[in-house]
């Protein structure tokens, strides 16, 4: 029988200084399908025509419905989503290509490990290491679902994988404030369109939030950028919740 063939999914938005890495990262794939925000401002655009195998432009609407598209494209039996800041190591290409080979597998998804480098360091404790996302299903199993924090709703058992992805997220502070300017206008409207404003989210939440970071999983080992990343994290939260007030409020007065 034919080996089953992967798709590797990649959404991106102003993402030209990463997008031929993660896509050079991925050649070893059977198709690489990129997913465009209509709204990018530099060279994604030309750099996704060039490189990718199948390629979508959409207006943004959330991040679910933007790989969603790039689902409806995809022809391989398994998909691989990563963002455009990841890169698939050989280690975890090889141990992919053996865990989908056996076709009578009851698997249909896996969860892969996530390893960062923030604002230039490799982090060790306060990001995202503890992360093991489901990226990895069949095409016919999963969807996602979610306005921000986006996640596949697999429909059967999943599986864990050994190697890792590489995330080179925040490599400056412009870059942290722009993201969480933006992530926390998406996650305000989510929450406004399901739950009421709640004052313990801008006052003991932020505080909470560093605290666990920097204090329980050991962030002050990360050195000052775990502090900064531990710091922000809270202020981001503090960040929402106060977008989310604001359109409560803006709702009231309507």
């Amino acid at each position: 029988m034919p080996e089953p063939r992967i798709s590797v999914l990649v959404v991106a938005r102003d993402e030209a200084h990463n997008l031929p890495d993660c896509l050079a990262a991925a050649e070893w794939a059977d198709e690489r399908v990129v997913v465009v925000d209509a709204d990018s401002r530099d060279a994604t655009l030309e750099i996704a025509q060039r490189l990718a195998d199948r390629l979508a432009v959409r207006p943004f609407d959330d991040f679910a419905s933007q790989r969603n598209a790039g689902l409806e494209i995809a022809t391989g039996d398994w998909i691989l989503s990563v963002d455009a800041d990841e890169r698939i190591t050989p280690g975890l290409a090889s141990e992919i290509r053996r865990a989908i080979a056996h076709d009578d597998s009851p698997i249909v998804g896996y969860r892969i490990p996530i390893r960062s480098e923030i604002l230039g360091r490799r982090f060790a404790f306060s990001g995202t290491q503890h992360d093991h996302p489901l990226r990895l299903f069949r095409r016919d199993s999963g969807r996602w679902v979610g306005l921000v924090h986006e996640v596949v709703d697999l429909k059967g058992p999943a599986g864990a994988l050994l190697g890792e992805l590489r995330h080179k997220t925040i490599p400056t502070m412009s870059t942290f404030l722009e993201k969480i300017d933006r992530y926390t206008t998406l996650e305000a409207e989510g929450l406004a369109a399901s739950r009421s404003f709640r004052a313990v989210d801008v006052t003991l939440r932020p505080a909470w939030i560093f605290v666990k970071l920097y204090v329980f999983k050991q962030g002050f080992r990360d050195g000052m950028e775990g502090f900064l990343f531990c710091l922000f994290s809270g202020v981001s939260a503090a960040v929402r919740a106060w977008k989310h007030r604001e359109l409560t409020l803006a709702r009231r007065a309507t």
